[in-house]
């Protein structure tokens, strides 16, 4: 993965000053558009044909993965809970959850529907560099470099989002959905669709939770939200961080919602340091146009 992004870097910040798309007319662009387009579509195709040829591992492996035992977390959890003497976070058994395909022929269709979002998922990158390069010849050196950075940035948070998601939320929110009833006579037997419905819902929400950062330079370049509004409203964003937590984490225990909080909290200190860069940039700016 990261050479994979310093790859796409090295792509955004050649020059295009030779672009021939740089003078066009409005139908010139709209053709640009539609290859530009075209090729999205042929990278998620080529994304999706592999998730669908390699079916058995993504399901197994990768969306199903978070049901055996020896899934990392769950390792990593019993590694820490011994060492550190900490009992009731090891999880050395694989969770008891059996899935169920109530329509004839819905496997088929989950097969296609789900290798179409991960290819989505998975060409992402691939479509924010077509964007660029489309509306590149339009910008600057200096707002192309800026451009490849933002773009850069945002690819990076909605992947530490989805990782973050995939390998501490989603699994105790599992865990935690599978063992809780309200009565031994209900038995908890979920549809394959309920489950992918949840994990997909839940790898996009966080993802687009920890695009916060680039959320608060674009409100902070436009002059909307400052650094000093952010900080006086701290103590407020803390409560609704917690709130935001136990949304996404269903487990009561205090050390699940800590896991999720804390990472969002990070987030909003550190879109505090970006605002805060951003007022400066704003005021220098200010000060050279007054001159």
């Amino acid at each position: 993965m990261p050479s994979m992004f310093f790859y796409i870097r090295a792509m955004l910040r050649k020059k295009i000053a030779d672009n021939p798309e740089a003078e066009m007319g409005f139908f010139d662009h709209v053709e640009a558009l539609r290859w530009h387009l075209l090729r999205s579509v042929v990278a998620v195709v080529i994304c999706a044909s592999l998730v669908g040829i390699y079916y058995d591992v993504v399901f197994d492996k990768i969306i199903l993965g978070i049901t055996s035992k020896d899934f990392p977390t769950y390792k990593l959890m019993c590694s820490v809970g011994e060492k550190l003497h900490i009992s009731g976070i090891c999880i050395d058994k694989d969770i008891p959850i059996e899935l169920q395909n109530i329509s004839m022929f819905g496997q088929i269709t989950l097969l296609f529907q789900y290798s179409l979002i991960i290819g989505f998922v998975l060409a992402f990158p691939y479509i924010i560099f077509e964007l660029w390069r489309f509306v590149a010849p339009a910008l600057n050196e200096t707002q192309q470099k800026k451009t490849s950075q933002i773009i850069l940035a945002c690819s990076f948070f909605f992947f530490v989002g989805v990782l973050f998601c995939y390998f501490i939320i989603i699994p105790f929110s599992v865990n935690f959905a599978v063992g809780f009833s309200i009565s031994s006579k209900i038995k908890n037997n979920f549809t394959i669709e309920n489950y992918i419905d949840f994990f997909t819902v839940m790898l996009l929400a966080l993802g687009t939770v920890f695009e916060l950062p680039m959320v608060v330079y674009f409100l902070s370049r436009l002059g909307i939200l400052g650094a000093k509004t952010m900080r006086g409203v701290r103590r407020y964003a803390v409560v609704v961080i917690l709130i935001v937590a136990g949304i996404l984490t269903p487990s009561p225990d205090i050390f699940t919602q800590c896991l999720v909080a804390v990472p969002i909290y990070f987030l909003y200190e550190l879109s505090i340091f970006i605002a805060a860069r951003n007022d400066k940039r704003r005021e220098r700016e200010e000060i050279i146009s007054a001159q």
